[in-house]
C-alpha cells in the first residue's frame, strides 16, 4: 500500500494550482467541471477512430479534405470539454479520473506519490507511442498498423485513467483547493421550501 509521506503536505507546501500550466491546456475551473461529465469523457474517449479515418480518408479525397475532416475532429476535442454540464455527483470512476489528471498535472506544485506518478508516465508514453503508430498507419494506409496503434493507445489510456483514480483517491483531501472542487456552494438566503427570507 502506497503511504503519503505527512510531511509532504505541511502549510509550507501548501500552494495555489499551478495556474499558468493549467491555463496551457485552455481549461478553467469550470471547462475541468464540465469534463468530469460522462459525456464528456466518453465522446472524447470514442473520437480516436473518427481522427484516424479523418487522415485516412487522404487516400480517397486527397489531402485537402484530410486535413479539412481532421480539423473538425481536433474542433470536437477541444469542444468536446466545454459543451457538456458538470455532474452532479464526482464520485464515479471516470469523474475521478478527471479529477486525479488535474491533480497530476499539478504535481510540480503539489507532489503526488512517486508509484502512482511513474505508472501514471508509463502508461501515458505507452498511448503516446499507440497514437503516433496508428496516425502513421493512418498516413501510410496501413490498415493493420493503424487498428494495433488505436489498440495499444485504448489500453494504455485506460490504464492511465485508472491510475488518476488512484491518485484522486489519495490526494484529494491533501490540499483545501482539491478538497474544494466537488463542493457544491450553499444559498443561505433561501429557505428549505425553496423561498428567500424577507428582511424585517
Amino acid at each position: 500500500m502506497i503511504r503519503l509521506e505527512r510531511s509532504r503536505f505541511s502549510s509550507q507546501q501548501i500552494r495555489p494550482m499551478d495556474a499558468g500550466r493549467i491555463r496551457l491546456l485552455g481549461m478553467s475551473s469550470d471547462v475541468w467541471r464540465r469534463h468530469a461529465s460522462g459525456w464528456s469523457v466518453w465522446t472524447r474517449f470514442a473520437t480516436l477512430p473518427f481522427l484516424y479515418l479523418a487522415v485516412w480518408s487522404h487516400t480517397i479525397y486527397g489531402w485537402t479534405a484530410a486535413a479539412g475532416l481532421s480539423a473538425i475532429v481536433v474542433g470536437w476535442l477541444w469542444l468536446n470539454p466545454r459543451i457538456f454540464p458538470a455532474p452532479n455527483t464526482f464520485e464515479r470512476w471516470h469523474a475521478r479520473a478527471v479529477l486525479g489528471e488535474r491533480i497530476w498535472l499539478n504535481r510540480a506544485a503539489i507532489p503526488v506519490p512517486h508509484d502512482e506518478n511513474r505508472k501514471a508516465l508509463a502508461f501515458s508514453a505507452l498511448a503516446g507511442v499507440g497514437f503516433f503508430a496508428g496516425l502513421w498507419g493512418a498516413i501510410s494506409a496501413s490498415l493493420p498498423l493503424m487498428i494495433s496503434g488505436a489498440v495499444v493507445t485504448y489500453a494504455g489510456k485506460l490504464a492511465f485513467l485508472a491510475v488518476m483514480v488512484q491518485i484522486y483517491d489519495l490526494m484529494r483531501n491533501a490540499h483545501p483547493l482539491y478538497r474544494s472542487w466537488t463542493l457544491t456552494p450553499v444559498n443561505d438566503n433561501e429557505r428549505a421550501g425553496g423561498r428567500h427570507e424577507r428582511a424585517g
